[in-house]
């Protein structure tokens, strides 16, 4: 039996390549690297990459900041969930996800059921180092990252835990956990 929801292996005269017939979704905590794993992440597949935050920003004419600000987070995780509906829609591409997308049943009962999701976890000291680079986060303004990213994590992970695959983060450069999700694409 063949499971539709896996990438196919085409055979060129080289090597297997992967063919991707639907959304790469990355999914999982603030500072992963979903933006910056998934652009490279295209560029090995031959597809096009989209952030869903960037997406979000665009449609509603303000930041994620001013969004949670003027009208809190329930408006912007339907925002969100609307345009991550329209972006797997079309063509193949990897989709770079907002940490709190995949937590809602919504999104993830669409996620799960159109495309093909990675779960990219990290220890939560790799992530409150990446995340304290840059002040945009509004889960986290004035408040202790690793406090919050642990108590989010408490919450998220199991339910992260449903993506079809589970693919580790660490310090080491973006391209090795690149590599990673290409051979777990390719099982």
């Amino acid at each position: 039996m063949v499971d539709h929801h896996e990438p196919k292996k085409r055979k060129s005269s080289r090597h297997a390549a992967l063919v991707i017939d639907r959304p790469v979704v990355l999914v999982g905590m603030m500072g992963v690297g979903k933006t910056s794993i998934g652009k490279r992440l295209a560029v090995r597949l031959g597809i096009s990459f989209v952030d869903a935050d960037d997406e979000i920003e665009k449609a509603a004419g303000l930041s994620i900041t001013e969004i949670f600000a003027k009208y809190g987070e329930d408006y912007f995780r339907d925002g969100e969930r609307r345009v991550i509906a329209r972006l797997i829609e079309g063509a193949p591409k990897v989709i770079a996800t907002g940490g709190g997308a995949f937590v809602n049943d919504e999104t993830r009962a669409l996620i799960l059921e159109r495309a093909t999701s990675i779960w990219l976890d990290a220890d939560v000291q790799v992530l409150a180092e990446r995340v304290s680079r840059r002040d945009h986060r509004p889960l986290l303004k004035d408040k202790d990252p690793v406090k919050v990213l642990t108590d989010l994590g408490k919450i998220r992970n199991p339910i992260y835990a449903a993506a079809n695959l589970h693919i580790r983060s660490d310090t080491s450069p973006h391209v090795r956990t690149v590599e990673n999700i290409l051979k777990a694409l390719a099982a």
